[in-house]
């Protein structure tokens, strides 16, 4: 998994670096709140957790974009007083409209590595999924130039318990995220 992980963060960079006009081109960092659970657990009640990493922005025409990023995020959920903390890099590719010049509208794919799943301290990586898949669909708003406020929602596509029961078979992810960022 680290293996993509470093992939994937490498083939960002590269990108990154070798693109030809850096007008058409932006590249940020940005970091949040997730408020996330798990569909079809029993009792469940969201939990808060940070998100945060760097992305780019690549127009390709006056009102299009496309915008991969490479994000840490706190996910999980409460459920019958107890929590689980799961960590992921995730990796969305979106494709952005711009409404208007400072407010666009965005939706893409998200590809996510877990890297640590934890209930009352303990590792319980093992009975999830390492891959989760998700489409993810938001606003973002330009305060500045520089300043940027977005909202989204990823809607888990794929079960992520690999071995435990969690209510229903079909748990997936649901995170909600507010974050704000900086482009360069």
């Amino acid at each position: 998994m680290k293996k993509y992980i470093f992939t994937s963060v490498g083939l960002f960079m590269v990108v990154l670096c070798n693109a030809q006009d850096k007008k058409e081109m932006s590249f940020g960092v940005k970091a949040g709140l997730n408020i996330a659970t798990i569909t079809h657990v029993d009792d469940s009640k969201a939990l808060a957790g940070f998100q945060g990493g760097v992305f780019g922005e690549f127009m390709i025409s006056d009102k299009f974009a496309i915008q991969p990023e490479v994000l840490y995020s706190a996910q999980g959920v409460k459920s019958g007083g107890m929590e689980l903390k799961m960590d992921y890099i995730n990796i969305p590719v979106l494709a952005k409209y711009y409404v208007a010049d400072s407010f666009s509208v965005e939706l893409g794919p998200q590809v996510g590595f877990l890297v640590s799943a934890k209930s009352e301290g303990e590792d319980v990586k093992e009975f999830f999924k390492t891959t989760d898949v998700s489409i993810d669909f938001g606003v973002n708003y330009d305060f500045t130039k520089n300043f940027m406020f977005g909202v989204r929602y990823n809607l888990g596509l794929l079960r992520i318990q690999e071995n435990l029961d969690l209510g229903e078979s079909d748990s997936k992810n649901s995170v909600f995220q507010i974050a704000v960022g900086y482009k360069f």
